[in-house]
């Protein structure tokens, strides 16, 4: 028997299901089917057939400070997360939460609060210590943000500036930052927060 129109059918998560309920499912409700990985060998449609689903990323920043001094964290900080939101175009209702470490030569400030002065309020986030490896980078501000996007993972573009470089050179490779600049934008985000406008 031919496969319905797609329009025709529902999509159920095995993930959400048993095989007891699975094989009810299957008795009562002959058009829905498992919708298997897009592009697998097991469905027949292709990238062409329908838009891209939307998908929890994970977006990865870090940098690094030149000291233990609680306006260095939040502007490195700042600035991490405002080239992470402007390279990705990520809006802070997109965000499903973001966790920030540091290394414990760093407590001067939490990092989260940065979050907050650009205005998300709304965001979950949690700080936390990295863990001590001998010889690790000092002084680093590491940041996983969770981001709810339709693009697909291999578009994703993490960033990683200052001494972070060094953790990841292969995903440094960023045109030249024009901190003038992006201090203005910051600038502009943290006043729309304060005036809620």
């Amino acid at each position: 028997m031919a496969q319905p129109a797609r329009h025709r059918y529902s999509i159920v998560s095995a993930a959400m299901a048993g095989k007891s309920s699975l094989r009810m499912l299957f008795a009562t409700h002959p058009l829905v089917w498992i919708r298997p990985r897009l592009g697998s060998m097991t469905d027949p449609r292709t990238e062409d057939d329908q838009p891209p689903t939307w998908a929890c990323r994970g977006v990865r920043g870090a940098t690094t400070v030149d000291a233990n001094d609680r306006e260095q964290i939040l502007v490195a900080t700042r600035q991490m997360l405002a080239l992470m939101v402007r390279r990705n175009e990520i809006a802070p209702s997109d965000i499903g939460s973001v966790t920030f470490s540091v290394t414990k030569d760093l407590d001067a400030e939490f990092p989260a609060l940065a979050a907050r002065q650009l205005g998300w309020l709304h965001v979950p986030l949690l700080c936390t210590y990295e863990i001590s490896v001998p010889d690790s980078l000092p002084r680093c501000i590491r940041v996983l943000l969770n981001w709810n996007t339709r693009l697909p993972q291999d578009q994703i573009q993490h960033v990683y500036v200052r001494g972070a470089i060094a953790l990841r050179p292969d995903l440094s490779k960023i045109p030249p930052i024009d901190f003038d600049e992006l201090e203005r934008w910051i600038q502009e985000q943290m006043t729309q927060s304060q005036t809620g406008k």
